[in-house]
């Protein structure tokens, strides 16, 4: 039986959709984006993490020894990042919580890395999640086929599609992507009557540009959209950086202000788009 690649399942999430929800993150992504909460999702290859909190510093040669087998490090502060799964046994792990799916009009979301990048398993999980009457949801950056994207859209209830940058020069620079790809996937789906909901990750100097906030109310108007969620930088996950020794290139910026996110929000609601401020 085919299997998925998956770095993490976080239940009890409030923030991936409605009600509370079961988040199965897919590892591996095909962009590469500077602000990343997630950078342990981005390689396909399973990779080991340290976690700086646990670690006692034992000598060199004892990290090394514990790099090549993760379980012999004393203090448990190195694991292992992915791990394969079966449809199965992610159902098994899913239906733990169908009181609360039921109780909360909650469900299940499938997030990354990027879920495209393991379309034809995430469809066919898709299909049997639905086939429990559990509701489904997807995070995706559009950066992959449409034709596996329409696959997954058959299954899911809502898509949450990121909007990072519009301007094809620059989005090939920093996030790795073609920003053309991403928005007449964008474009497809609600072309097709799909429930799909935008997010902007707002991030000082990258996406916050206000021609860039600019040229996505204007995309979005333009297909038809009536809501985005805005997500402001956070920096909780740059400890991960260190954790598989990266750089984390965003350590020196500050979350926008309140007042910064205010303007973005107004540029929305003035046009007469909902939004919501996280999401």
């Amino acid at each position: 039986m085919k299997k998925g690649y998956v770095f993490n399942i976080q239940k009890y999430c409030l923030h991936d959709g409605e009600g509370i929800r079961t988040v199965v993150f897919f590892k591996g992504c095909p962009l590469s984006c500077p602000w990343c909460s997630n950078p342990e999702s981005q390689s396909f290859n399973r990779e080991i993490i340290r976690k700086n909190s646990l670690c006692i510093k034992c000598s060199a040669a004892d990290c090394y020894k514990c790099s090549k087998n993760p379980e012999s490090c004393p203090t448990g502060a190195l694991e292992y990042v992915g791990q394969e799964y079966t449809i199965e046994e992610l159902l098994e792990i899913i239906k733990e919580d169908m009181v609360f799916y039921d109780s909360t009009e909650g469900g299940v979301t499938l997030s990354g890395g990027e879920v495209l990048s393991q379309g034809e398993f995430a469809c066919a999980l898709l299909k049997r999640v639905k086939e429990l009457g559990i509701n489904t949801a997807i995070e995706t950056s559009g950066y992959g086929n449409f034709e596996t994207l329409r696959a997954l859209a058959e299954y899911t209830d809502t898509i949450l599609f990121d909007l990072k940058i519009m301007d094809n020069e620059k989005a090939q620079k920093i996030i790795k992507a073609n920003s053309e790809v991403i928005k007449n996937n964008l474009r497809g789906l609600v072309s097709l009557g799909h429930k799909v909901i935008p997010r902007i990750p707002l991030i000082p100097g990258y996406t916050m540009e206000e021609d860039n906030i600019e040229e996505i109310k204007e995309f979005v108007i333009s297909i038809g959209i009536k809501e985005v969620h805005l997500l402001p930088l956070h920096q909780y996950g740059s400890s991960k950086y260190r954790g598989i020794n990266k750089k984390y290139e965003l350590k020196d910026i500050n979350p926008p202000k309140s007042e910064e996110i205010d303007e973005v929000r107004s540029i929305f609601e003035s046009s007469g788009i909902k939004v919501v401020i996280g999401g």
